[in-house]
């Protein structure tokens, strides 16, 4: 049975009120990530090219596995350097991974005006420990969130419903005390489907205009 589409929240009614956790995912919503420079760094150090290393890493389980935390950070280095030929060690491994983002500030800017009105606020993101070790270190507003629910820390990805019932959890909210950001539709469904109010980042214009028109700025 297909899923209906999420509600649109880019024009939700003003001045809604009630919500008492905001939910940001983090790449494509506050930041934007490359994996193309990540490839091109390990295929300058490696034995592999380009396209064959795009290939094993985006069409093979291997970075699934890492994300879901089936594999540790060196798990995957090791799988990696095994198939590539890469010759750095995992210290120079983990820069060339994890340093292909860069923040979209005007969404950084709509989290600090939230914090500033004293919402509690959470990361909720597919994603790995290369990644996080790099954001927490390069992106300042990462450390200013109430709790973090990261993909390779549950065993579990979005859209599945276990990680969003940690969300819940960890935020002791549920259904429409929840506002949720996120660039893919599925997971916005996801949200919707358990009453979460929702919005699909579009355009951080769009975002901010959401926000407004649920009377929280």
């Amino acid at each position: 049975m297909s899923r209906p589409p999420p509600p649109n929240l880019s024009s939700p009614t003003p001045g809604c009120a009630g919500i008492q956790a905001i939910v940001f995912d983090l790449g494509k919503v506050l930041v934007d990530f490359d994996y193309r420079l990540a490839i091109d760094r390990i295929a300058a150090r490696g034995k592999m090219t380009v396209r064959e290393i795009s290939r094993f890493v985006n069409q093979s389980p291997l970075l699934f596995r890492y994300e879901t935390g089936l594999l540790t950070s060196a798990d995957f280095f090791a799988e990696v350097c095994a198939v590539t030929g890469y010759g750095g060690d995992m210290h120079e491994f983990a820069t060339c991974f994890g340093d292909i983002f860069t923040a979209i500030e005007p969404m950084v800017e709509l989290h600090a005006a939230l914090r500033r009105k004293g919402f509690p606020t959470y990361i909720f993101s597919n994603t790995n420990d290369f990644a996080v070790q790099h954001i927490r270190r390069a992106f300042p507003f990462f450390n200013d969130f109430d709790g973090y629910i990261l993909s390779y820390q549950h065993r579990a990805m979005k859209p599945e419903p276990e990680l969003y019932a940690v969300v819940e959890k960890t935020s002791g909210c549920r259904g429409p005390a929840i506002l949720y950001f996120d660039d893919r539709p599925e997971n916005v469904a996801a949200g919707a489907d358990r009453g979460w109010r929702v919005v699909l980042q579009q355009t951080p214009e769009i975002s901010w205009s959401a926000v407004r028109k649920l009377g929280l700025l």
